[in-house]
């Protein structure tokens, strides 16, 4: 459904061909890109981005690698679909904590940043907030340290500069004296950025047995009053994802951003990969309804086949790697799916009053945004690199320094394991830093599922780079050839002569002493590294939901929620279970709960706890988890990402559930948030009762 407000959202253009007169726009197209060159999707499209068509239009951004005109005229249907996604506060469950700045200025004293400022953010971004604050209030970048301590949940809120936060800044370089701000929870939902709000219009062009043939997808995005930090690039995010992990023979994207007089919309869990994985995921349930098919059977037709190196997508990007069909066989092995569809029509021939619905959301995304190059070519501001810093101390302990500024997610753990495994030390000896831009000055911090993927390689990179020098050292204090050396659980031994080793603990201690050095080596054991990723990475997996709706109230129960995820290689199992178990919880809020509405006049209605209406622990079912893998050819850890799958695959899971469901009924569409008094307006308006709007 449109966003429930009074905005002044006036329509945007009719969309013009690249050649029409008068459009100015940026364009760039050419020859697909062989790895291990860095790969750039403008270059393997056709993209564009134009000046705005309408009054309170901000622009529009076009990506069309094939014609689809020349598939539409020989497609045998054609289904045009609208999948909106309406606005919500976008911290996690509405607002799940609240926003804090804290400025100390410490007059000509240098403190541990070697400035005058050291500002506490309850942020995602100190990097980011530290060269953009520098930028926007003119102090020194030198001048200025950004920590991030213990934040909590940040979930795409927290990735962004508020005005209040450059406002402590220049308070307090003119009173030269600590300035605190902590915004209040009515502020939370009023003034932090929303997310979503975004309506989709996804047609598809598919043959009598389903096959897909043309897809296009056009979008009216809501940017709000004003532009936050990468509120323009939310949709693109998601813009060439929109054909999903099937095949098909052409592809446009179109999409427009618009003004309101509603809250900033940025990102939010999942940021753009979400919309599309709704958009495609629902319109596929539809072309199986049209067609007389199981909707597993239409996704079967259409899947890309599995594959370990990069692969076309439709839209022009190259996937990592992935085989979707196995997990999908997976997750219907676990939901046990031909139980469940004999179950159904069970309750359907006895004219049961609870009617079961099973939703299928098969998503494919993609995480770790990159190269810097890509990124610049599509107008972003920043990079997509990260890095990281290993020191192994005299007395074998280990500090690690890490641009990832973790909340939640973490990192303390498995970047710990990630090093302790590199060097054979305990896992207790490792020690993380992170979120002090004084202490781990260089990186771009966490979000969008990059953390691992980006700077996590980073961290591997350098604990590599330790081992190297660690293998030098040992080499001249064995008076062997450094080839003539085997390195396992981090100590060296002399090929054949096993009993002279030495482990690295050992060498950090000599490496300190730095009394018998070879010629060339630098005193310390220590190493930085620095990961610019050649491509992005792309997790996948299969998401089922069965759901009970009572057709006389209403209402939706979980009956089982089943996930296999394919995040490439696993570092640590639990971090990963709980991420696609959280963002079950959100993508479940979203589909069932979470909406901003304002009133006639443009008031926020939904701006409390009172009104805002979020899941308990008792609504959100336990799901059952496992994964497939498919090693990403991106990077040599093989990993992709996790933090957003769950958020990205449930929506269209619930929604295709509920719609299932009601499918004897006559229901066939139904909008977000599917909430009790939605879905028994939706029933008793295909009944022919008196109903109101579904």
């Amino acid at each position: 459904m449109a966003p429930s407000a009074a905005p002044v959202i006036q329509p945007p253009a009719a969309p013009r061909s690249a050649d029409s007169a008068g459009v100015t726009t940026t364009h760039c197209s050419g020859p697909p890109l062989s790895p291990p060159a860095p790969f750039n999707p403008t270059s393997t499209s056709s993209f564009e981005i134009s000046p705005p068509g309408h009054l309170n239009s901000s622009f529009v951004l076009r990506i069309f690698p094939q014609s689809v005109d020349e598939v539409w005229p020989e497609r045998q249907l054609f289904l045009p679909t609208t999948a909106a996604f309406s606005p919500v506060t976008a911290n996690g469950f509405g607002a799940a904590s609240t926003q804090g700045t804290m400025v100390g200025a410490s007059g000509m004293k240098p403190g541990l940043s070697q400035g005058d400022f050291t500002m506490w953010s309850a942020t995602q971004i100190p990097h980011v907030a530290k060269v953009t604050l520098a930028m926007v209030t003119g102090i020194s970048e030198a001048k200025l340290r950004v920590v991030a301590p213990e934040v909590g949940g940040g979930f795409g809120s927290k990735l962004d500069i508020y005005a209040e936060e450059a406002l402590c800044l220049v308070l307090a370089r003119r009173l030269r004296r600590p300035v605190k701000w902590i915004e209040e929870r009515s502020e939370n939902y009023l003034a932090t950025i929303h997310g979503r709000g975004v309506l989709q219009d996804m047609e598809l062009a598919a043959t009598e047995d389903g096959k897909l043939l043309g897809i296009r997808a056009k979008l009216i995005a809501d940017m709000g009053a004003y532009f936050q930090l990468i509120g323009p690039g939310i949709p693109m995010l998601g813009a060439w994802l929109y054909g999903g992990c099937y095949r098909a023979d052409a592809y446009w994207f179109e999409y427009t951003g618009v003004f309101t007089n509603q809250t900033p919309t940025d990102a939010y869990r999942g940021a753009g990969r979400p919309e599309a994985t709704y958009a495609i995921e629902r319109a596929m349930d539809a072309l199986a309804r049209r067609v007389g098919k199981d909707p597993t059977e239409v996704r079967r037709l259409n899947f890309i086949p599995p594959f370990s190196e990069p692969t076309a997508l439709v839209s022009g990007l190259q996937a990592d790697s992935g085989d979707y069909e196995a997990t999908l066989d997976r997750a219907l092995d676990l939901a046990g799916y031909d139980q469940l569809r004999k179950e159904q029509k069970a309750r359907v021939a006895r004219g049961d009053p609870k009617l079961l619905g099973i939703g299928i959301s098969t998503y494919i995304e993609n995480c770790g945004w990159a190269p810097s190059s890509l990124l610049g070519a599509i107008r972003y501001a920043g990079g997509g690199w990260d890095s990281a810093s290993v020191r192994v101390l005299p007395t074998g302990k280990v500090e690690v320094f890490t641009g990832t500024s973790p909340h939640g997610q973490g990192h303390e753990t498995t970047w710990s394991q990630i090093v302790a495994d590199g060097l054979g030390v305990s896992f207790d000896d490792v020690e993380v830093f992170h979120g002090d831009t004084a202490v781990s000055p260089l990186g771009f911090d966490t979000y969008g599922s990059r953390s691992l993927a980006v700077g996590g390689v980073a961290l591997k990179m350098a604990t590599d780079k330790v081992v190297d020098k660690a293998r030098k050292l040992a080499a001249h204090e064995l008076e062997v050839a450094e080839a003539d050396l085997d390195y396992e659980s981090g100590r060296f031994s002399i090929k054949g002569a096993t009993e002279r080793t030495r482990s690295i603990p050992e060498l950090a201690f000599t490496a300190w002493q730095a009394h018998n050095l070879p010629p060339g080596l630098e005193p310390n054991l220590e190493a930085s590294a620095t990961f610019d990723p050649p491509n992005f990475t792309f997790p996948s997996g299969a998401h089922i939901c069965a759901v009970e709706v009572d057709t006389q109230t209403g209402k939706v129960d979980f009956l089982k929620y089943v996930a296999v995820d394919d995040c490439g290689t696993v570092v640590n199992p639990m971090i990963v279970d709980g991420q696609v178990q959280g963002g079950i919880a959100q993508g479940i809020a979203e589909a069932m709960y979470e909406e901003a509405i304002y009133d006639d006049n443009g008031i926020l209605l939904t701006s409390s706890m009172m009104n805002y209406l979020v899941p308990s622990a008792v609504e959100i079912p336990v799901a059952t988890l496992d994964r497939t893998v498919t090693p990403s050819s991106t990077n040599s850890m093989g990993v992709k990402g996790i933090g957003e799958a769950g958020t990205i695959a449930a929506p269209p899971a619930v929604l295709n559930a509920v719609a299932d469901a009601l499918s004897p009924l006559g229901v066939t569409d139904l909008q977000m948030p599917v909430s009790p008094q939605r879905v028994w307006h939706a029933i008793k308006n295909a009944t022919g009762r008196n109903g109101g709007p579904a």
